[in-house]
């Protein structure tokens, strides 16, 4: 048998059909373009963006009314796909703007590809002129939400500010002032912080607090992966994200089904011990749970052991004294003289405190002060 007897005998083989398709989900319209550009480059051995950078940045103007300047005056080709995404296009650098408006500010991110690094710093300050006055950037923190789709784990990043007042007073059962209970917690090698506690005790308070502390340190926005969604925790490609990414910190709220028992059937902890404190560990970052759990032995107890698990508080809520010193803490800058604190601090815990209440959330006291006349604010 010849090559070429052989060559025909296989070509008279039987054909089994096969198919193979690729699916490939956009989620960045920006990034589709520059990659579409990126394969056609390749034929020339030529890339026109080398460098990449995100730039963020948060303000007091309306959303709509910083995306209007910078599609008018950057100096870019500039094409509006809705009020709030924008490319724009220069001969050497590529840009989609998006953005997003809270209730008092608005939150921008601009993806940059471009030729230099020089190129990027000259953008950046021109965008920034754009937007006009912008919040400190350590006055913030990036959240990085991380959810379940159709298509599998997906996520969103936009800006939260840290605004919130936190107060010693909210806190009992630190028994030491807030501040440096974050403090010993940054500055721990432990990993794992749980907060335990009802509805309103302060508890998602007290992590923005430690969120905020962690932007403070670094002088720019601390990133955070975040996630309610039980789905995205059920396998391992969230727990690589955040051990292969720049995350500062992983916060899981209403974390109930996540901190019971192994034994009892919980699958999805073991996850978490690994990255708090086992083979491939955390490298310096946090992981915060937040719990409705009454009680901290109902948790796994291989979380909570020492070395892995900075503490377990769990927040709860103020009897009559400490609620009086809280509210008389809020009201403070509000009212001035003496005699007008103590009648409103009275009035104040006389509707907190109807016949027979005990005790009463430090969400109902916050609700509470800031429903006083704007005047005394």
């Amino acid at each position: 048998m010849n090559v070429h007897k052989l060559s025909s005998e296989r070509a008279a083989a039987p054909v089994v059909g096969t198919s193979l398709n690729f699916e490939h989900s956009i989620h960045s319209f920006g990034d589709a373009i520059v990659k579409t550009r990126t394969m056609r480059a390749l034929d020339n051995a030529a890339c026109r963006y080398p460098v990449y950078r995100t730039i963020r940045c948060a303000a007091r103007r309306k959303l709509e009314d910083i995306f209007d300047d910078v599609a008018l005056h950057s100096g870019l080709s500039a094409h509006r796909l809705r009020e709030a995404t924008l490319l724009l296009e220069g001969a050497d650098i590529f840009i989609q703007a998006d953005g997003w408006r809270t209730a008092t500010y608005s939150s921008c991110v601009f993806s940059v590809w471009a030729s230099s690094l020089a190129r990027i710093a000259e953008m950046r300050d021109k965008l920034f002129e754009l937007v006009g006055e912008r919040y400190p950037r350590h006055c913030m923190f990036t959240l990085d939400w991380n959810y379940m789709s159709a298509h599998g784990l997906g996520s969103t990043s936009f800006d939260e500010l840290v605004t919130d007042a936190i107060y010693d007073e909210s806190y009992p059962i630190l028994g030491e002032p807030v501040r440096n209970f974050v403090a010993r917690y940054l500055d721990a090698n432990e990993t794992v912080l749980v907060l335990l506690g009802a509805p309103g005790t302060g508890k998602t308070r007290l992590v923005r607090a430690i969120l905020g502390a962690m932007s403070d340190r670094k002088e720019e926005a601390a990133k955070v992966m975040y996630t309610a969604d039980k789905k995205a925790l059920e396998n391992d490609e969230i727990f690589v994200d955040f051990i292969t990414g720049s995350h500062d910190a992983f916060v899981i709220e209403d974390a109930d089904h996540l901190l019971l028992a192994r034994s009892g059937g919980n699958h999805d902890l073991h996850r978490f011990l690994m990255i708090a404190d086992g083979v491939v560990r955390a490298q310096g970052r946090k992981i915060i749970f937040t719990t409705n759990l009454p009680n901290v032995n109902d948790i796994d107890e291989a979380l909570l052991r020492p070395g892995r698990c900075f503490a377990s508080i769990r927040t709860r809520l103020l009897i009559r004294d400490e609620a009086a010193a809280l509210v008389g803490r809020m009201l403070e800058d509000r009212a001035p003289k003496a005699e007008l604190l103590a009648e409103l601090l009275a009035e104040l815990l006389e509707a907190l405190f109807p016949p027979g209440t005990k005790a009463v959330s430090v969400a109902d006291i916050y609700r509470a002060c800031g429903s006083l006349p704007a005047v005394l604010r």
